[in-house]
């Protein structure tokens, strides 16, 4: 009996283990451990890349295909082949420039007035084959004075080339607008193109 005591007394009481506690070997997360990671965290959806709004050159183009003609020859009917050769001349350049040509491209049985007006209302540039004829002819001081009163304001769109006349006879009502002098070797032609290329110009 004393042995048994001995026996029980020599043992140590084991302490019982809370189930909240956690063991000393188990490290609780930090605060940090709770967050991702850098790499993870710095990393942000790619943004996409800003759409482009610059124009396009075919819409920098559009200024000059808003209207049907480019050019608008007006002359006087006894000067008719020499405005055929200014629009083959024209036609024919690298720039391909749209000319209308009032016994060429008028819509037969149209009224000649409204045609004349829609014509100018549609091309970005007049010219004006001032000749001896042209100042003789009451209907071709009405283009004249029709093709001023379309675009008052833009300058170049309206482009005098005088043939066969001295400076004295140049029409008044033009004495604020420096003309193409046709007396050259090609007739003053190609001063008339680089003029109406340059006034396209403005247009994109």
């Amino acid at each position: 009996l004393q042995y048994w005591f001995r026996q029980a007394l020599s043992k140590k009481p084991k302490v019982p283990v809370s189930p909240e506690s956690t063991p000393s070997d188990v490290s609780q997360p930090s605060s940090q451990d709770s967050n991702p990671p850098q790499c993870l965290s710095s990393v942000v959806s790619p943004t996409p890349p800003p759409t482009n709004t610059g124009t396009s050159s075919s819409s920098s183009s559009s200024g000059r295909w808003s209207k049907d003609y480019d050019v608008c020859v007006c002359h006087s009917e006894q000067d008719l082949v020499a405005a055929q050769e200014l629009v083959s001349y024209l036609e024919d350049s690298p720039a391909g420039l749209r000319c209308f040509l009032q016994l060429r491209d008028a819509t037969p049985g149209g009224a000649i007035v409204s045609e004349l007006c829609q014509a100018l209302s549609n091309s970005h540039c007049c010219v004006l084959l001032i000749t001896p004829g042209f100042l003789q002819d009451p209907w071709c001081k009405y283009q004249m004075l029709q093709a001023l009163t379309q675009s008052p304001g833009a300058e170049g769109c309206t482009i005098p080339l005088l043939s066969g006349l001295t400076r004295a006879a140049y029409p008044a009502e033009l004495r604020f607008m420096y003309f193409v002098d046709g007396q050259g070797p090609d007739h003053g032609f190609r001063q008339v193109k680089q003029a109406v290329m340059r006034y396209l110009q403005t247009l994109s």
